[in-house]
């Protein structure tokens, strides 16, 4: 299934590219192909994953068949900053605008489809990443830019400078971890989540925000699939019941339960097996009822 962004056409599924820095060019380039076949044609990563190596594989698929590069909406991230000592968050003007040529010339291409800030950094001088932004997109290197993993508090105090639209928020979102959701339901509630940010999923789809949710299969931070984890056996009871109804797989069902949430929703799937991107491709945003989205969320929350 695809979405309209701006006048073009994504998918609600994208290829996340964290985990391909062990893999050949050929691996790569089997995995984009698969990608293509399979209808999903954005593909993200980061200046982080794997020290560059990430970025750079995409960048020698892109080289030895570059009429695939113009097929996919590509993203990057930038702004976490690791030294030899330390890591920390960076959004610098110089620091943000040296990250982007240095992606460029990873990825062999010319321009970002877009930019996002990889963590919010409390130091940042907003008037520093406005100059940063309007100077990339002035010179054709970026086209759209974003944030990732930010409130809406944040997000509004970025826009009262940044003059280039914010479009999209990267969020890390599932049916085994979903904050975001659940403070939504909590507003007004004794229940703790009342006091977290219910605004920001309302706010990013009042404003046609593109809503990334990473980890779109896992549970923690980083710390595994629910998929088959003994650790949620009512969720995979329930995923792979619907599954077998529908005649796909319960990571379809699992990611068609992001995307089934009203706006411009998408899901990263970071995987590197062929096979799976195609199940997951599988997913859709009109895969799912009213009824079988709640069945899937009272597994593991409680209405208010």
């Amino acid at each position: 299934m695809k979405l309209t962004f701006d006048n073009q056409e994504l998918s609600e599924i994208v290829l996340g590219s964290m985990r391909i820095q062990d893999m050949t060019t050929d691996a790569v380039y089997a995995l984009i192909q698969t990608a293509l076949e399979s209808g999903i044609n954005v593909i993200d990563t980061a200046d982080i994953y794997g020290r560059g190596a990430c970025e750079k594989h995409l960048g020698d698929v892109f080289k030895k068949h570059p009429q695939l590069r113009e097929q996919f909406f590509l993203q990057s991230k930038c702004g976490i900053h690791i030294t030899d000592d330390m890591t920390y968050y960076d959004f610098d003007e110089d620091y943000i605008i040296n990250c982007v040529k240095e992606s460029l010339e990873r990825l062999h291409t010319d321009h970002l489809d877009s930019l996002l800030l990889h963590r919010p950094d409390v130091l940042m001088d907003i008037e520093s990443v406005s100059r940063a932004f309007e100077k990339l997109y002035h010179e054709g290197k970026v086209r759209y830019f974003g944030v990732s993993n930010m409130n809406s508090a944040q997000l509004n105090y970025l826009r009262s400078v940044v003059k280039v639209p914010l479009k999209i928020n990267q969020l890390q979102l599932s049916p085994a971890f979903s904050p975001m959701v659940d403070a939504t339901f909590n507003v007004n509630t004794e229940n703790p989540l009342a006091y977290s940010d219910g605004t920001l999923l309302p706010t990013m789809q009042k404003e046609g925000m593109l809503i990334q949710a990473w980890s779109a299969l896992q549970y923690g931070v980083f710390e595994g699939t629910f998929l088959n984890s003994p650790k949620y056996p009512k969720l995979n009871a329930i995923l792979e019941k619907l599954a077998k109804e529908k005649g796909v797989t319960p990571s379809a069902i699992a990611l068609s339960w992001i995307l089934r949430i009203p706006g411009k929703m998408q899901a990263i799937i970071g995987t590197t097996s062929p096979t799976h991107l195609k199940e997951s491709a599988q997913a859709s945003s009109t895969l799912l009822s009213r009824e079988e989205w709640y069945t899937i969320y009272l597994t593991q929350h409680p209405l208010p």
